[in-house]
């Protein structure tokens, strides 16, 4: 196998966060997530990580998640989890549920709604 430069010997991540940075056109039917300032978004969440020594865990923009309407789509692997974020979330409250594996009440997106 070739050597990898961050020392990894087999791929993956202990969790995965896709956050949406999908851009609709002008005049689109439906909002988008990066005129939501989705991208902004991650990079403030990716810095916080860092901050705060986030490890094997990969945070990245996805393509569209198909669920602009309910804000920045977020999800998080394997678990599976759905997030709705907005630029006043709590991001220091979210990186220490990443890094503990557990779920950010506040931040799910309900389905129910």
């Amino acid at each position: 196998m070739p050597t990898d430069p961050k020392g990894r010997d087999q791929p993956g991540y202990a969790r995965h966060v896709f956050i949406c940075g999908h851009e609709r056109p002008e005049g689109a039917s439906r909002p988008s997530c990066k005129k939501r300032g989705s991208l902004e978004l991650l990079s403030a969440i990716k810095a916080a990580g860092r901050e705060q020594g986030l490890e094997n865990i990969r945070i990245q923009k996805s393509g569209c998640l198909d669920f602009c309407e309910n804000g920045v789509a977020c999800v998080v692997y394997p678990e599976g989890t759905w997030y709705r974020l907005s630029p006043d979330i709590d991001i220091k409250s979210l990186i220490e549920n990443l890094k503990n594996g557990t779920i950010d009440d506040d931040l799910l997106m309900r389905f129910d709604e």
